[in-house]
């Protein structure tokens, strides 16, 4: 009889081929669903993003400032008494190259600007519209350009930071 029992005990049961075949479909089916619920989640994150990017517009890169040094003018004097003119200006610029450009041209910016304010009366430049006026024939001068066959300088808008007549 010792050796029945020795028997029985050397011999695992062992798990039929249809369980085996069973365990590795449902592991199958899981990892499947998984890998979906994880594409789903990260594309509906993102679709709602892309779908705001397509439906506004694209935003506009900042301007770019440059501001030039301040400069004190004589004005033109119909009574006699000197007028001066102290002025700060800002430009507006779209892009890096507009201000080197400025920057590599500057003592001739500054000629033209000086030229142009001195030619000016001190009752030109009092009213809002003269101050108007003075900012776009400022830009008009700014723009034009330096070399024969160079590309002018696009300057956006020509800004006060300073302004004082006496």
């Amino acid at each position: 009889m010792a050796t029945t029992t020795a028997t029985q005990q050397a011999a695992p049961a062992s798990p039929g081929p249809l369980k085996r075949i069973i365990l590795i479909a449902l592991i199958a089916i899981i990892a499947a669903g998984a890998a979906g619920a994880g594409v789903w989640f990260f594309m509906s994150k993102r679709a709602p993003a892309a779908a705001l990017a397509d439906a506004g517009p694209a935003p506009v890169a900042a301007p770019l400032f440059f501001p030039l040094e301040s400069m004190t003018v004589n004005l033109q004097s119909d009574d006699g008494q000197p007028h001066f003119l102290r002025i700060g200006l800002t430009l507006k610029l779209g892009d890096a190259a507009a201000q080197q450009q400025l920057t590599d041209h500057m003592p001739e910016v500054r000629s033209r600007i000086l030229l142009a304010l001195s030619n000016k009366h001190p009752e030109e430049l009092a009213p809002l519209e003269g101050k108007r006026a003075l900012a776009e024939e400022l830009k008009t001068l700014i723009e034009q350009p330096t070399d024969k066959g160079t590309a002018p300088i696009h300057v956006q808008d020509v800004l006060f930071t300073e302004f004082v007549v006496q």
